[in-house]
């Protein structure tokens, strides 16, 4: 069966477009115009994607992400944010709550296609690893087959993202990688997402794992290099 996605604003010609162009390229798409809409459809129709307006009648985009990321049934879905803001602040908000990309109206459809097929594959190399082992470090346990990560017995929920990003550092303990180089792997050819990206998506990660986001116990910063997972033979 093709990738559903579901087409989420309330303006009806774009939603067409997009649908159209969508459907063009073999998706399967699902439309909604307001946030109660879009929640519904994702809870009984279970698509594979969202891309998600900002500003929406009723409940508002932002809300929405939060309720995606917030359950644990909805909580890998992918989720693409688009709004007619283009502030950096929104930007920022947008990938703090969960959103894997971001883009700003007006955009070139063509762009808006690449990042969707970007994510999905991204997506899918996490779900589709043959990879059985566990991973396991003070307190932090990660599955890779089962895209699943519980810290002291408990359930994490986290995006595609930010477990792709986590398990590219833990399969790598100590060996600390720059942004970029975290952009192409995690990210691949995605040429879209700018370096600070990361950063975004490190600190949500930290605020779901991390006991102190402060003083991180895993994934730590090198002043002026970048990130790594802590190196388990320091200990």
């Amino acid at each position: 069966m093709p990738d559903r996605i579901l087409v989420v604003d309330d303006e009806k010609d774009l939603v067409e477009l997009i649908s159209y162009n969508l459907e063009k390229e073999g998706y399967g798409v699902l439309k909604a115009y307001n946030g109660e809409a879009a929640l519904n459809i994702i809870r009984s129709q279970k698509p594979d994607m969202v891309i998600l307006d900002l500003m929406l009648p009723g409940i508002k985009g932002m809300d929405v992400c939060k309720v995606i990321r917030n359950d644990p049934l909805t909580a890998g879905l992918p989720v693409i944010m688009v709004t007619a803001k283009g502030e950096e602040v929104d930007k920022i908000l947008g990938l703090e709550i969960g959103a894997d990309d971001y883009i700003t109206k007006p955009f070139s459809v063509r762009e808006l296609l690449a990042r969707v097929k970007a994510i999905l594959r991204r997506f899918k190399m996490v779900h589709d690893t043959e990879q059985e082992e566990l991973f396991e470090y003070k307190g932090l346990q990660i599955n890779f087959a089962s895209h699943t990560v519980r810290i002291n017995d408990e359930n994490v929920n986290l995006s595609p993202t930010e477990f792709k990003i986590l398990q590219f550092l833990s399969r790598r303990p100590g060996r600390v990688y720059t942004r970029d180089q975290i952009l192409d792997h995690v990210w691949g050819d995605a040429a879209f997402v700018e370096p600070r990206t990361v950063d975004v998506h490190i600190r949500r990660l930290r605020s779901h794992i991390e006991p102190d986001a402060a003083n991180p116990r895993y994934i730590q910063t090198v002043r002026g290099v970048g990130y790594r997972f802590s190196s388990i033979n320091s200990d």
